[in-house]
């Protein structure tokens, strides 16, 4: 499946000036909302593997079955994280979605984190990430993941200018995901090649231009539980693309975290 059209001659283009420092295009690969094994979530290992994209399986801990961690078990491509602990909503009437908010005493969110944290020990291969539900999280409670053992926080969207080489926040690692090809207000189907790449190039393009952290890794996000063919087939193109060019390379939250070697493709620094 080759990608071809005006929309990935962009990309390519956009990629290439972004590379001109001399430096690679560094990537990473974030999934959502798992919980168990599913024939979406066969295909999303798949394509991951078939490309040697290191993958981010963000895991729902109470809802999270010992089934998905069998089959995860010695899957050297796999990093579960922690995805909140129910993926509840609970803001107030009218606001935006948050479990990882104020409406409740902040004790009670941290406690549930740190049992979130308890029954992901069942997985083999973890990372000391949280990535909040809905990309959402007051900074009151993030200044004290720290003290429960997290070592990154993962949202969506740059993270802020000047960052420093890390992108410490709170005394977090920021390593955050930057598109999403699901179109969410739209029925949930792909978002559609224009406006996916178009979001991507932008990037691209600001990282090369100095307007976004050129240190932060590029991530993708996607959510294999909603995808359509015409997403995972997008996907598939976006990984082609991208590990056929020498200077990109996708990283494991480990690799990003410090904790690992250099990502696929890339030569150790």
């Amino acid at each position: 499946m080759r990608a071809e059209g005006p929309h990935w001659a962009a990309l390519d283009a956009a990629l290439e000036a972004c590379a001109a420092d001399g430096r690679p295009v560094d990537f990473w690969l974030r999934d959502d909302d798992a919980v168990a094994p599913t024939p979406s979530l066969e295909r999303l290992l798949a394509l991951a593997a078939d490309h040697g994209v290191p993958l981010a399986l963000a895991v729902i801990p109470a809802g999270a079955t010992p089934a998905l961690a069998d089959r995860l078990a010695g899957l050297a491509g796999v990093t579960v994280l922690q995805h909140g602990f129910s993926h509840a909503d609970h803001s107030a009437p009218g606001a935006k979605k948050c479990e990882l908010g104020l409406d409740r005493p902040a004790d009670v969110v941290l406690g549930e984190l740190v049992r979130g944290r308890e029954l992901l020990s069942m997985f083999a291969r973890t990372a000391p990430v949280l990535v909040p539900p809905w990309n959402r999280i007051d900074p009151a409670l993030a200044a004290r993941l720290p003290d429960l053992g997290f070592a990154a926080l993962s949202t969506y969207g740059d993270r802020p200018l000047p960052s420093g080489a890390s992108g410490d926040a709170a005394g977090l690692v920021l390593i955050n995901t930057h598109v999403d090809p699901v179109d969410w207000h739209g029925g949930r189907g792909f978002l559609g090649e224009a406006a996916v790449l178009g979001r991507l190039s932008d990037r691209l393009r600001r990282m090369a231009a100095g307007s976004a952290d050129r240190s932060e890794a590029t991530g993708i996000l996607t959510h294999h539980l909603v995808h359509d063919d015409e997403t995972f087939d997008f996907v598939e193109k976006l990984l082609q693309t991208t590990t056929r060019q020498g200077f990109c390379r996708w990283h494991s939250p480990e690799t990003l975290l410090g904790l690992d070697g250099p990502g696929k493709g890339a030569p150790a620094r």
